[in-house]
């Protein structure tokens, strides 16, 4: 039989995987922003962030009231528990986001430092990592994809390495090059931490589904 609070969950899980598609869909924007040179689009972005910082507080809150009114089981203190670690994950992710969109209008009032490829190549994964974990947020047995989430975390490190030599080889042969260079390597930064958000989430995904904490357990994240 459903539990008359059984909607309350549901109303909770939606407005996480909702935040979830903002917080991607900014930094999607924000990327465009960057590789258009579109200054408007990027000031669009740094705008919306409130939008992304309200859902947090209501799930904050909602999760709260649901703890305090229903005394919930095991399984569904856990879910209310992780959405709410979940849900700052996705608030910081919104706040990168807003600082790619801050950089990109500085950047649009200059010449491009180089062809942008490694950075949209960056986002890619970690906007892929990102929607996979959300999505074991739906999901009755997610172990599987989030561990897969977890384990693509090394490319995207591995990507943001390569692109802060290449930048540091520009500023060594080329001083005009400093501001720009210094921007992008920044961007890239906020990617790497974009999918450490991912991977956080996937983290509590395993935790949700079966009340393991694997973030200290290195062993797991590679076998």
């Amino acid at each position: 039989m459903k539990r008359f609070f059984d909607t309350e969950l549901e109303t909770f899980r939606s407005q996480l995987v909702l935040m979830g598609e903002k917080a991607i869909e900014h930094v999607r924007l924000a990327l465009r922003a960057l590789t258009e040179s579109d200054a408007v689009l990027a000031q669009n972005v740094i705008s919306a962030d409130d939008e992304i910082d309200q859902l947090e507080i209501a799930i904050d809150d909602e999760a709260v009231r649901y703890m305090n009114l229903r005394a919930p089981i095991a399984t569904d203190l856990r879910l209310v528990i992780v959405g709410m670690k979940a849900s700052h994950d996705l608030e910081r992710v919104g706040d990168e986001a807003t600082g790619i969109a801050k950089r990109a209008i500085r950047l649009a009032a200059e010449p491009p430092l180089k062809p942008y490829v490694d950075i949209p190549r960056m986002s890619s994964i970690a906007l892929e990592m990102l929607r996979d974990a959300l999505d074991c947020f739906l999901e009755a047995d997610n172990q599987v994809k989030a561990l897969s989430v977890i384990r693509r975390d090394p490319e995207v490190d591995q990507l943001n390495k390569q692109l802060y030599r290449e930048l540091s080889s520009f500023m060594i042969e080329r001083p005009d090059t400093i501001s720009r260079a210094l921007e992008l390597m920044f961007i890239s930064k906020s990617l790497e931490r974009i999918a450490d958000h991912a991977t956080n989430i996937a983290e509590e995904m395993v935790y949700l589904a079966q009340a393991r904490d694997i973030r200290h357990a290195p062993e797991l994240k590679k076998t």
